[in-house]
């Protein structure tokens, strides 16, 4: 059965930060569905982007997601502010069985709710705080199951983690290859 994952977003998501993951798990063979946390059938992005087909989130079934993606950019306020969205993001953190990924701004969300301290982490430098982890300097990281990305400069990268941690680095080689000019 494929490795599947949800891109959690609301109006005003940076879209590189979206696009790159789903494009390059797609292209991985990975099922990824589009989540609405404001509960519409699209979401539109910084730059006026509108992806669609999107699940409204009240309707969505989380339970067969192995990760868990939630892109930066100006909704990270209204995804911090909605309830719904935080109790799916601690259970995917809790899971040991799935993974949590955030990348720019949205690890912020996560220093806020705790899930930070003792981890190691990035995020958009100028958003990070004392979350009580190690901020690192780097483009994506990797701590167990939590992955973190540092800016849209660094989804693909961020892309790459989420690959390799949930599909290997075997499958990530394959992938990199494929779309690598010679």
């Amino acid at each position: 059965m494929a490795k599947k994952a949800a891109v959690v977003m609301d109006t005003g998501f940076e879209e590189l930060e979206a696009m790159g993951p789903i494009a390059l798990l797609r292209r991985a063979g990975m099922e990824v569905d589009l989540v609405s946390a404001h509960n519409g059938d699209e979401v539109t992005g910084r730059f006026g982007v509108t992806y669609k087909p999107a699940t409204p989130f009240k309707d969505y079934d989380f339970s067969n997601v192995d990760v868990l993606i939630v892109p930066g950019g100006g909704h990270w306020p209204k995804i911090e502010a909605n309830e719904e969205v935080k109790q799916v993001i601690r259970q995917f953190y809790d899971d040991p069985n799935k993974w949590l990924a955030a990348i720019c701004a949205a690890p912020t969300i996560l220093g806020h709710m705790g899930l930070l301290k003792g981890k190691n982490y990035t995020c958009f430098t100028s958003m990070d705080e004392d979350f009580g982890g190690t901020y690192i300097d780097q483009r994506a990281v990797v701590d167990g199951h939590l992955i973190t990305g540092r800016s849209a400069d660094a989804s693909i990268d961020f892309a790459y983690a989420i690959m390799e941690s949930v599909l290997g680095k075997e499958k990530t080689e394959e992938v990199k290859a494929s779309i690598f000019a010679h």
